[in-house]
């Protein structure tokens, strides 16, 4: 049989860039492709699948209520559209006309402005907020969050990701103290974490994760919390969650990686360094290039290679040895966010010692100046 590749023409990919939506995220395991196509291969009642899956998710990480969705980034609009709307059934139809009379700015961080993929600001503004940033790029207290609350602060929105400025800048918690004493909801968008209840636990009414990322399930979102406003974000199936909506197959498949997730033992950082080592002592013995191990700047329990390139050494940019490792017969993709300091790194949770070795195997071929086989 042709493969995919073959049959579309597609290039085979190398992930040493972690779960990345550009390279379709993660690969889920066999019981929840299974539980996939069983959900594709039978009919449900929609609202009582989101019902109570939502209530089985629910228990499972000991909060009030819990709903499935497409995915991370629908999750943030569907939550702020909720705290917007709430139960008002004229708004919830009329959300994308209606000039906004009722509290819709949403305060968050300055320095948790940042672009994903998308602007967080794009989000915002799909689910009908006002984005208002509080405090500076460079730091954020509590007392510069509260400052940005008016009586037209819909919600206070924390992004906790490395994409994010993380020094001096309040944590969840505070942030949470900040939200009850002005009474303002608190949504934590948490998409690529691995805790699944600290957010909640740490105050948060709404979290909202990725359910292909650090889950590893089908491509869908998860938006966990108080029920009152899971309930709320819920009611935007008939609002701007028609455009967003999610099938039944993700669904049943997050809620099955969930399980998953939670009783299924992880593989640690110092397991991922064990994994690197030899990959590390061979880039080591390349002209221009030093390899250490580096810990995830956000604080999660992800070891990765940091890898140092001395330009004027190996003769051309960071950013070009990027750029053709990507383009080579085989495209392998690095976390190049730091490529205009010299610097690329490689999570190597979604790769396999063989895989490693290729990498060292064409960084060595392209810095030699041989030809690929």
């Amino acid at each position: 049989m042709t493969s995919i590749y073959e049959k579309y023409d597609l290039k085979q990919v190398i992930n040493a860039s972690g779960r990345m939506t550009i390279l379709g995220v993660s690969t889920p395991s066999a019981s929840v492709v299974e539980t996939v196509n069983y959900g594709l291969n039978h009919y449900f009642e929609i609202k009582d699948l989101v019902n109570k899956t939502g209530a089985y998710i629910a228990k499972l990480l000991n909060a009030e209520d819990a709903v499935v969705v497409s995915c991370a980034s629908a999750g943030l609009a569907q939550s702020v559209a909720a705290v917007i709307v709430k139960d008002d059934p004229w708004l919830l139809e009329n959300l994308h006309a209606a000039p906004l009379t009722v509290p819709h700015d949403v305060v968050l961080p300055k320095g948790h402005n940042v672009n994903f993929g998308a602007p967080v600001g794009t989000m915002v503004t799909m689910g009908g907020g006002r984005l208002v940033e509080a405090g500076y790029a460079n730091e954020c207290s509590a007392e510069q969050l509260a400052a940005a609350i008016t009586p037209q602060t819909a919600a206070i929105l924390y992004i906790k990701s490395h994409h994010c400025v993380q020094k001096s800048h309040l944590s969840v918690e505070q942030a949470a103290v900040v939200a009850r004493k002005y009474g303002v909801p608190l949504i934590v968008d948490a998409a690529a974490e691995e805790d699944l209840q600290c957010y909640y636990q740490y105050g948060a009414d709404l979290v909202i994760y990725s359910g292909a990322k650090a889950i590893e399930g089908p491509t869908s979102g998860l938006v966990m919390g108080k029920q009152q406003y899971v309930g709320w974000v819920k009611r935007q199936s008939a609002g701007i969650g028609r455009a967003m909506k999610v099938g039944k197959e993700g669904i049943l498949g997050l809620t099955q990686a969930i399980e998953n997730y939670l009783t299924q033992e992880k593989v640690n950082g110092a397991q991922m360094v064990a994994k690197m080592t030899p990959f590390i002592d061979s880039l080591n013995g390349l002209n221009g290039i030093t390899a250490r191990v580096v810990w995830d700047a956000a604080g999660r329990d992800i070891a990765r290679t940091e890898i140092h390139c001395d330009e004027a050494v190996i003769g051309c940019t960071t950013g070009e040895l990027v750029q053709a490792l990507k383009t080579g017969e085989i495209a392998i993709y690095f976390r190049g966010y730091k490529a205009n300091e010299g610097i690329i790194e490689v999570d190597v949770r979604s790769v396999t010692p063989e895989q490693l070795h290729i990498i060292y195997s064409c960084i060595n071929t392209l810095l030699s100046g041989e030809k690929s086989a």
